[in-house]
C-alpha cells in the first residue's frame, strides 16, 4: 500500500473517475493518505463527486510521475470516524480552512478493495492487489 501512496504523493495530482448515471466524470484530486492501513481520499459530502461515489462506489484514479503512470481501480467506502477525518486534515492542513473533523460535510473514503497497476514505457506493468 505504501508503494501506491508514495507514487500518488509524488505525482501530487491524480484524476478520479466516477459515474454519473451513464456519464463518466473525471476531476483532479490531491488528497491521499494511509489511515488504519487503508488508502484514503477526502472530499466534501455536498459535492457532486461525493454523491456519485455514494451512489456507485466503483471508481478509478490515474496519475503520472515522470515516465510512469498508475491506475487504481476499486471500491470506496466511507470512514465516518472523527479520527479518520482528523488524520486526513492533519496531513493536509490547508484544507482546514474549508473542512473540520466535526463538520458533517467532511467526507473521508477508503478503498475497501482494489487493484493498482503501475506502468511505464518499455517495461512490464506491476500489479498490486489490495
Amino acid at each position: 500500500m505504501k508503494r501506491i501512496l508514495d507514487f500518488l504523493k509524488e505525482a501530487q495530482t491524480y484524476y478520479l473517475a466516477t459515474v454519473d448515471g451513464d456519464q463518466p466524470r473525471v476531476r483532479p484530486f490531491g488528497t491521499v493518505n494511509l489511515f488504519d492501513g487503508k488508502l484514503c481520499i477526502q472530499t466534501g459530502r455536498s459535492k457532486d463527486v461525493a454523491k456519485q461515489i455514494l451512489a456507485n462506489p466503483k471508481v478509478e484514479l490515474c496519475a503520472m510521475r515522470g515516465n510512469e503512470w498508475i491506475r487504481v481501480a476499486g471500491v470506496l467506502k466511507e470512514d465516518p470516524r472523527v479520527e479518520a477525518k482528523r488524520d486526513m486534515l492533519d496531513h493536509y492542513p490547508s484544507l482546514r480552512s474549508m473542512y473540520s473533523e466535526d463538520d458533517p460535510n467532511t467526507l473521508v473514503l477508503f478503498f475497501e478493495s482494489g487493484k493498482a497497476t503501475i506502468s511505464g514505457f518499455g517495461r512490464e506493468p506491476e500489479t498490486i492487489e489490495f
